[in-house]
């Protein structure tokens, strides 16, 4: 077993805003975090036992369906980021992802004390074979390479592709894609954002590739690269309060326009995918899903789309 994040019982605390200069654009288009890989033999098929209308009730559906009984195990990785968690601490109910996390357990029927979090590197998630969470939830982008591997849950959220570049860098020039070819270019391995810089980008050198966003945010700084792809709600985050020097010179969606989207992480067959699903419709059409973008995610205009 991985070893579990401390737990502390938390009172999930009103949403509060980032305020307008990190706020983040809810806009319906690129990928942001997953990489495309070979499917791998070992997958199993879905469990198709987990009906509509067992999942009709989440708490109903979910009492059998979880790992151990009366808890609730969900994985994500250290650091966790904001504006997706705060102080790098999935606990308390704060950012985007352990807000929604906990409203998810709530209509699962588990109370904030009844919720363990367990540390699950990015890189790891997406492997076949069994897991030792519930769900994960980190960004991970729905793929059907992944899916061959997982289970997902209905898509969260969607967010576009951001380029960063410190000011007065050549890369804060740029404004297509194609003055971005010959910059050099970083991200975080296992992201979409790195998928994006090979496959939409193809820039003349090497692409550079750290293990975490934070050795990305450092090697700009120590211009070792000239820009870093992250998603565009990481982005604003970055350049509003991590580092105020460097601004996002554009977003841009994949070449074919397909819509990539954020989905909860299962391993392959678990019942409790519809069950989840359950509890995402229900915040969906009362709202819940929106009102927890709105917060954590506001929306902003003005970056401009690179072409």
């Amino acid at each position: 077993m991985r070893p579990r994040l401390a737990l502390r019982p938390v009172t999930r605390p009103a949403v509060r805003r980032l305020g307008a200069a990190v706020a983040v654009p809810l806009l319906l288009v690129g990928a942001a975090c997953a990489p495309t890989e070979d499917a791998d033999d070992t997958a199993t098929e879905a469990d198709p036992s987990a009906s509509a209308d067992a999942a009709a009730d989440p708490a109903a559906c979910a009492a059998d369906a979880v790992m151990e009984p009366g808890t609730l195990t969900i994985g994500t990785d250290s650091p966790a980021y904001e504006p997706w968690f705060t102080d790098n601490d999935p606990t308390t109910g704060e950012g985007f992802e352990s807000a929604l996390a906990y409203e998810v357990a709530d209509r699962l029927g588990f109370a904030e004390d009844a919720v363990s979090w367990v540390k699950v590197p990015f890189n790891t998630s997406y492997k076949p074979g069994p897991k030792e969470f519930d769900f994960d939830i980190n960004q991970i982008s729905i793929t059907p390479e992944r899916a061959e591997r997982v289970d997902f849950s209905s898509g969260y959220y969607s967010a576009a592709q951001a380029v960063i570049a410190l000011d007065g860098n050549p890369a804060a020039e740029a404004t297509s894609i194609e003055d971005l070819k010959g910059l050099r270019l970083g991200a975080q391995t296992g992201t979409t954002s790195l998928t994006a810089i090979r496959d939409v980008i193809q820039p003349d050198g090497e692409t550079a590739v750290f293990e975490d966003t934070n050795a990305a945010k450092q090697a700009m700084m120590n211009d070792q690269i000239d820009a870093l792809l992250a998603d565009l709600p990481t982005a604003f985050y970055i350049t509003a309060v991590e580092i105020p020097k460097a601004s996002i010179i554009g977003q841009f969606q994949p070449e074919t326009g397909d819509q990539e989207e954020f989905g909860m992480l299962f391993e392959k067959g678990s019942p409790l995918v519809a069950c989840v699903d359950a509890a995402l419709a229900e915040m969906t059409e009362d709202g819940t899903l929106a009102d927890l973008e709105q917060e954590w995610l506001s929306d902003t205009v003005g970056v401009p789309e690179l072409r």
